[in-house]
């Protein structure tokens, strides 16, 4: 499944960058994190209570930073199983100026198994996309204090 988007920020994009790779600020703003930890270098260990429709559960995952020019772009890999299933993916981040703020592009690939995958593909897309409107708002409302 693919997902992209585009969201707007009015904060300067050094500040945006900060967030995005701080994890304490990513542990507030990712729905259903619980623990997000550096592991070494850029990755880290995540701990998430996350559910699609009727299936819900917890989830432990690794993520990854690779390929950060910083302040621009860096492209995230994850993976994580869960009782319900497992999710792996990949995904490009791009930061540029925009109106005074920050502009982030994000296009993400991503792939589901288990019991999880049985609620339908358009179902997780639409959960997705709510995740990620959730994670913007959250990250607006940290950068822009």
């Amino acid at each position: 499944m693919k997902f992209a988007g585009t969201y707007q920020l009015k904060s300067p994009r050094q500040k945006v960058w900060d967030a995005l790779n701080n994890p304490d600020v990513l542990t507030k703003c990712i729905p259903g994190c619980e623990k997000l930890e550096r592991t070494e270098g850029d990755n880290y260990t995540a701990h998430l209570k996350v559910g699609v429709a009727a299936i819900k559960g917890s989830y432990t995952g690794k993520v990854s930073i690779k390929d950060a020019v910083p302040p621009t772009s860096y492209a995230l890999h994850v993976e994580g199983k869960g009782g319900p299933g497992w999710l792996k993916g990949s995904s490009k981040i791009h930061l540029a100026d925009k109106d005074g703020g920050t502009e982030i592009q994000y296009d993400s690939d991503m792939q589901v198994g288990g019991l999880i995958a049985s609620v339908g593909s358009r179902m997780i897309e639409a959960v997705g996309k709510q995740m990620a409107d959730q994670f913007f708002k959250a990250l607006a409302a940290q950068v822009e204090k």
